[in-house]
């Protein structure tokens, strides 16, 4: 069983795939494209390769809880990934990945122009991290 954190962007995308137990981030990347159609055309070698059998993509909901443009962006995202992949596709609450990756970065010395490169897939891992520790607590 392997799962893949997707932290979906304009630009960048941010994925991380988890070891075949489930309990730790294996593998992390970010892939370029703008469009979903490139973006999932970009992903799908990646899901075979490393034989994903369930996928985590990230739900960006207001700070309120409330949906705004984004979350709605990834919900269509997210049905165009199933459709594509066959996969089933769980929406994962993202607030904060991407600030906290960004503060990871940084205290490890990263300046902003080296954390732009990595922070998608940082972001992905820590989606993916608190998804697996769900998954351990609920069953």
């Amino acid at each position: 069983m392997k799962i893949m954190a997707i932290d979906y962007g304009d630009a960048h995308t941010g994925v991380a795939v988890s070891d075949r137990t489930g309990t730790l981030c294996g593998f992390s990347a970010v892939v370029t494209a703008y469009r979903p159609e490139a973006v999932i055309e970009k992903l799908l070698p990646l899901i075979a390769e490393h034989e994903v059998t369930e996928l985590v993509l990230g739900h960006p909901i207001n700070m309120d809880g409330s949906r705004g443009p984004r979350a709605e962006k990834a919900e269509a995202f997210a049905e165009q990934l199933r459709a594509a992949s066959g996969l089933p596709v769980t929406l994962w609450d993202e607030r904060r990945t991407t600030v906290d990756a960004h503060n990871i970065l940084a205290a490890n010395g990263k300046r902003a122009r080296e954390r732009k490169k990595t922070v998608d897939a940082v972001a992905a891992s820590l989606m993916l991290e608190g998804y697996l520790t769900y998954k351990k607590r609920n069953g």
